[in-house]
């Protein structure tokens, strides 16, 4: 097991990453002094992981209420969100009841959002059982929800106290979903850390084939990335704002195919291309830059080409300026692109001409 930590001063908390760790009451335990916790997962991932953590919690006294939601993005909404506050309301759980997360991305925003306004705040634990959330959405305390005008327009930054990141849930993980969070990983190397993208060209292959001491680096190495991101800039004032590489264009995706048409990692692949192609227009990255890391994606099995939004091209375009005036990152108005000056050094631009933008918008954009 390697243990990584989230500095946040007094709300500092530890990252557990590790074969079997699901069934480490050592680690848990002290995070359930009062011997009740509410446990969060979907249909998907009830079946497999939700009876052994509650028989090895109940064998240590403590008492476990499950919340079993239905999975999937186009879930991740208010009306899923009541369910879990009609659960904890009907349970009467009070303040010191910890909700655990357990289940990937859509589950820990929720239940992360959950926790910080039932009662205005209460404890929660983050248990990934995808490699995107393992990589990503369980660090840092982004929580929320999906609105149909936006995607994750709704929410709250609340740390969870503890994530405990177990690689032999993967085992059990769809390909297609393994892919999605090697999107995540490789936008560490893009962004902050050449080294790794190196890495990654090098051991692309062990990934996909689930290869543990591949994986347990590959987890390790990226948690340690947004882990120091995010103790440097929780709120998203600044540096972590890189951390949406692919994002912009990739949340417009998912928005006008409509949620869960898209899983969120291949969203962001094909949105991060549709990035380091405006990089290479602004003339920030060489042409040799764009072909590398659209190898890389490609090899990793994941889409390099967005979806038409519309039956015309220029509809199309439109729909995605328009959608991508909604992103979180726009300011006064003006929209905001985490871009490249080089492969592993992003940067945060809001002066893009929007000519260059269509020029991206045609090239990237499937159509006919």
């Amino acid at each position: 097991m390697q243990t990584l930590t989230v500095g946040l001063a007094e709300r500092s908390y530890s990252i557990h990453i590790g074969s079997g760790l699901l069934s480490r009451a050592d680690l848990l335990l002290p995070h359930l002094p009062h011997k009740m916790a509410a446990v969060v997962t979907n249909t998907t991932v009830a079946p497999l992981y939700l009876e052994p953590l509650r028989t090895m919690l109940q064998s240590n006294g403590v008492e476990t209420i499950p919340i079993i939601l239905p999975d999937g993005e186009e879930y991740k909404n208010a009306e899923t969100l009541g369910l879990i506050y009609d659960a904890l309301l009907t349970h009467r759980c009070e303040r010191n009841t910890p909700l655990i997360a357990l289940g990937g991305g859509v589950i820990g925003d929720m239940t992360g959002y959950a926790a910080a306004t039932y009662l205005r705040g209460v404890p929660f634990i983050q248990i990934p059982t995808t490699l995107l959330a393992q990589v990503d959405s369980s660090v840092g305390g982004k929580t929320g929800i999906n609105h149909p005008l936006g995607k994750n327009m709704i929410g709250a930054f609340y740390q969870p106290q503890l994530v405990l990141a177990d690689i032999a849930t993967l085992n059990t993980l769809p390909d297609q979903e393994l892919r999605a969070g090697i999107a995540e990983v490789i936008k560490y190397g893009l962004i902050r850390d050449l080294p790794f993208f190196e890495w990654l060209e090098q051991n692309m292959e062990k990934l996909l084939v689930r290869d543990a001491e591949a994986l347990q680096y590959t987890i390790a190495r990226s948690c340690q990335n947004k882990a120091e991101v995010v103790a440097a800039d929780e709120r998203e004032s600044g540096e972590r704002a890189l951390l949406n590489l692919g994002h912009t264009f990739g949340h417009a995706i998912e928005t006008g195919m409509g949620y869960g048409v898209w899983l969120h990692g291949e969203a962001v692949a094909a949105g991060t291309i549709m990035a380091v192609d405006l990089s290479h227009r602004l003339g920030w990255i060489s042409e040799q830059d764009v072909t590398r890391t659209r190898h890389l994606f490609e090899c990793a099995g994941l889409p390099v080409i967005s979806p038409a939004l519309d039956i015309s091209p220029t509809r199309s375009a439109e729909k995605y300026l328009q959608l991508m005036g909604l992103d979180k990152k726009v300011v006064g108005g003006k929209m905001r692109f985490v871009l490249l000056k080089a492969i592993g050094h992003g940067v945060v631009s809001g002066d893009v001409p929007e000519e260059l933008l269509r020029q991206t918008l045609e090239a990237c954009v499937a159509h006919g």
